[in-house]
């Protein structure tokens, strides 16, 4: 019946190696609030890639003749081109300015997440560049490993999802999604459930961590707002709890792949 969205204030720029734990708890106290059992934390994927150090340098990328030939078609950098191949299993679709991939994660999207806002790691000189920013590597197990050192550091059992955003088939505008999530279940099964009429379900699958992703992509913005964190309270939360790869559908069910 009520839910609460905070979006966290002062969160520091993350580099290579940063301690995320450490850095949730600091910013959960500057903004005079403690983890309650129940609370889920959303983090953005760019404060994992930074952690990480997923940024590339396209200056030192060589693209693959490939990439150059993908590149003419779709009209963009063929060095990035090849970033984005790196990063895909298979083309969804090539026209000039768009280029939509299957992520090695599992997802559909436009240019493998491949980010080049706030992708300029600290230290770089002037002359490198131009950077990017890769998604992590393995999203569903940060989020399962921050939960872990969360609760050993607090006390307190909270859930973690890891949001992105992509674009929509037939839609316009990007909303947020989830790459990762740990202690809540991704999908809310409805199917046997009776509706007003007393009629079963048969088909209600709801992407809850999808549902929370868009949410927390409302408050935490999308240009320099510096709000990468969001605090979910008020959540029940019930189920298994998967990580956000069993939101992709498989390829070949998949029927816009």
């Amino acid at each position: 019946m009520r839910l609460e969205l905070i979006s966290l204030e002062g969160v520091p720029r993350v580099a290579p190696g940063d301690d995320l734990a450490a850095l949730i708890i600091a910013t959960l106290t500057r903004n005079n609030l403690a983890p309650r059992e129940g609370d889920l934390v959303a983090v953005t994927s760019k404060l994992l890639s930074r952690a990480e150090g997923r940024f590339v340098d396209l200056s030192e990328v060589s693209p693959s003749q490939r990439a150059q030939a993908l590149a003419l078609e779709v009209d963009k950098d063929p060095r990035l081109v090849e970033v984005i191949l790196n990063e895909s299993t298979a083309v969804s679709r090539a026209a000039k300015g768009v280029l939509i991939v299957r992520h090695r994660l599992g997802h559909v999207c436009a240019n493998a997440g491949v980010d080049s806002s706030n992708a300029r790691p600290p230290g770089a000189s002037d002359d490198s560049g131009p950077w990017v920013l890769l998604l992590p590597e393995n999203p569903d197990a940060r989020a399962s490993e921050l939960r872990a050192e969360l609760a050993r550091r607090t006390g307190t059992e909270l859930s973690i999802l890891i949001t992105d955003s992509l674009g929509r088939p037939f839609r316009q505008g990007t909303v947020g999604f989830a790459i990762g999530s740990a202690g809540f279940p991704p999908l809310s099964d409805a199917r046997g459930q009776l509706d007003l009429d007393g009629r079963p379900l048969e088909h209600t699958l709801a992407a809850t961590a999808d549902q929370l992703a868009a949410a927390a992509d409302l408050v935490a913005g999308q240009a320099a707002e510096g709000r990468p964190i969001t605090l979910f309270r008020g959540l029940e939360l019930r189920g298994p709890a998967n990580g956000a790869a069993l939101l992709n559908r498989d390829p070949k069910a998949d029927l816009y792949a």
